[in-house]
């Protein structure tokens, strides 16, 4: 069986968690399946990459909206699926070229939902009319697909709620994955050794606590809400922002600004804006006092079990799939919310839940010994809960319902 992986993206290119899930995703199948990758980003150098063809934009649509770049990109990884006995896409970017390849070659279509374009309205600022192209395309993927797979019970809710003409039957869950080796804590001396000079070449003070964010800078990300709760924190803890790749003009001024006050009257502010080795990333986690993910939409949060496979306590928003991974006060805090029902997932209230959100950081920086404890149940779930063979068996498991 060969089953074709479609995806915005793929290593070296991976700035989110979807790319991290496919290329995880692609590892395990490996052992069971042949899989072929179809990515973004041009064509991979196959020393480095194997089995993976890499698509460049149209040169036609070289200065066409970003959604219609994309459908360019879906149309000639449809026709390169050609051989394959099921397709596998990973959102809406690769979500058409999909549809089109089970179209074409008469397989079955089946994709992950990462995210919803409806619940993400906010998109309209970074694609103008795309927005409509993106959010057309996700449809008529999801409605027409044999299987959709959801990284969490409240991603399915999503899903059915959204897009009503889709069969429940169809639609399977299938939580996100860790790789248990390479998010671990550093052990022996020279490791430990190393990750603390990467962290104050960082500019970290190892020596105090800290609350680590990692993520995109997105309107679902939750990042200003965090930068005004962090006001109210005691002002020996540190903030540390794992964060880059912005949505929007927009969105990367918002930000700018309220990073630059908070600079101005607390110390301890580091923003780390290039995306950092893994293994410079975990020495970060493994320095930290607790991760933060502020998200007001996050249908599971890969960050949320790479953090806990460090060992962190998360303080999490309680939205989307992240209460199906943070267990409220064994491996961390939920924040409560109550959200806008328009799509955006705004908070109704901000000023209340900057405060929550405040409140239940400075808790946990404030209680070191009930952080560690947490750390340790937080690397326990994941362990025991979201292992990559775990992952595998039952995509294989889904795979087998859609041909049937």
């Amino acid at each position: 069986m060969r089953v074709d992986l479609l995806t915005r993206e793929y290593p070296p290119n991976v700035y989110g968690g979807a790319g991290v899930h496919v290329a995880e995703l692609a590892r395990v199948l490996r052992r069971h399946v042949a899989v072929r990758v179809h990515a973004f980003d041009g064509p991979r150098d196959p020393d480095e990459v194997e089995g993976v063809a890499g698509y460049a934009d149209l040169p036609q649509l070289s200065t066409a909206n970003p959604a219609l770049r994309a459908f360019g990109v879906d149309l000639a990884m449809a026709a390169g699926a050609a051989g394959a006995d099921l397709v596998h896409s990973h959102t809406w970017y690769a979500n058409l070229g999909g549809h089109l390849a089970a179209l074409l070659h008469g397989v079955p279509h089946v994709l992950t939902a990462h995210s919803l374009e409806p619940l993400r309205p906010w998109k309209a600022e970074q694609l103008g009319g795309g927005y409509a192209l993106s959010s057309w395309a996700e449809r008529t993927a999801y409605e027409s697909a044999a299987a959709v797979i959801a990284v969490s019970g409240g991603m399915r809710a999503d899903i059915l709620r959204s897009y009503p003409a889709v069969d429940p039957d169809r639609v399977h869950v299938v939580h996100n994955g860790i790789d248990l080796e390479a998010w671990r804590r550093p052990a022996d001396p020279a490791q430990t050794a190393r990750a603390e000079a990467t962290v104050r070449g960082l500019g970290i003070d190892p020596e105090r606590p800290s609350v680590v964010f990692v993520g995109r800078i997105t309107r679902q990300k939750g990042l200003p809400h965090l930068l005004r709760a962090v006001e109210d924190l005691p002002p020996e803890v540190q903030l540390v922002l794992c964060a880059g790749a912005p949505d929007t003009p927009e969105i990367a001024a918002e930000v700018q600004k309220l990073v630059a006050r908070l600079q101005e009257h607390r110390s301890g502010v580091v923003w780390i804006e290039q995306m950092l080795p893994r293994e410079d990333l975990v020495a970060v986690l493994a320095a930290g006092t607790t991760f933060v993910c502020p998200s007001l939409y996050e249908p599971l949060g890969i960050v949320n079990l790479e953090a806990m496979a460090v060992g962190l306590p998360v303080v999490g928003t309680a939205t989307g799939g992240i209460p199906e991974v943070v267990d409220d006060g064994v491996t961390g805090t939920l924040v409560p919310i109550d959200q806008v029902e328009d799509g955006s997932g705004r908070p109704l209230d901000p000023a209340t839940f900057e405060r929550d959100l405040a409140q239940a950081l400075t808790a946990m920086v404030s209680d070191t010994d009930r952080a560690q404890r947490m750390g340790v149940a937080a690397r326990k779930r994941v362990e025991e809960k979201f292992s990559w063979d775990a992952v595998a068996e039952r995509t294989l498991e889904v795979y087998a319902a859609a041909q049937a």
